[in-house]
């Protein structure tokens, strides 16, 4: 996925309210920006970071600028980090469309945003004349807090605990599902439940597991110029603390 336009730098002032930034152009002209981004950006709103955003041609929007991207530094180096959650699902529909994630290919019909179980609706319905229907949702994450470790949630998710219930029910129901992690840094080399951050989605997760939903991560490489899905990354169990000794 390419940005349709040059993204365009800015120095973070501060991230608030969740959905607003404060920013300043090169021309030290000070914006305020939205941030499509409900999460705690954990490690990714520290003032006086060099952002990026795009502008929207749209004469009716509040904001005109929306931040996409970060420079900072999660224990590799500085790299740019995708903050903008918006992006995933479409990204996701160009990869089941190019055939790049093998585990979901061999589905003749693609769909997008449907309505299923309890009011809610699933980002991708898979449908195949020959094999069971298989529905996908999709989780942006960026959050790492251990060099190369990505996490989710990083903030506590009753609606993601919720999608994992109902993927379960399809599962019930004879269908195949997926949850799939999409990881918006580049660094990531494996992937883990922030389980300390929201035990109740870890124990929603587990639940799902054992009625047979499936669960992939794949992450990104990121540049100002755009976001591509690059390869799928091991899913591990997060590295816990070493009980202290009495002495």
């Amino acid at each position: 996925m390419r940005f349709p336009a040059p993204l365009i730098p800015a120095t973070l002032i501060k991230r608030y309210k969740r959905f607003l930034a404060d920013v300043t152009l090169p021309d030290g002209t000070a914006i305020t920006a939205h941030v499509a981004n409900p999460g705690a950006m954990t490690g990714l709103a520290a003032p006086g970071s060099r952002v990026w955003l795009s502008k929207s041609d749209n004469p009716n929007r509040k904001l005109s600028h929306s931040w996409e991207l970060i420079e900072v530094d999660l224990g590799a180096g500085l790299e740019v980090v995708g903050v903008n959650t918006g992006h995933p699902n479409p990204l996701v529909g160009a990869a089941l469309a190019a055939g790049t994630i093998p585990a979901l290919t061999e589905y003749d019909t693609i769909h997008r945003e449907v309505k299923y179980g309890k009011n809610s609706r699933v980002d991708f319905p898979l449908e195949s004349a020959t094999r069971p229907h298989c529905y996908v949702e999709i989780k942006n994450v960026h959050l790492m807090r251990t060099p190369g470790l990505a996490e989710f949630p990083d903030s506590r998710t009753e609606r993601g605990a919720k999608h994992l219930e109902e993927l379960g029910d399809m599962v019930a129901a004879g269908h195949r599902a997926v949850m799939l992690y999409l990881i918006q840094i580049g660094s990531a080399s494996r992937f883990a439940l922030a389980r300390d951050i929201d035990p109740k989605y870890g124990a929603a997760f587990d639940r799902a597991q054992a009625r047979g939903v499936e669960a992939m991560a794949w992450k990104c490489m990121i540049t100002a110029d755009g976001i591509e899905i690059t390869e799928p990354v091991p899913m591990v169990e997060p590295r816990l603390p070493l009980p202290q000794q009495v002495v």
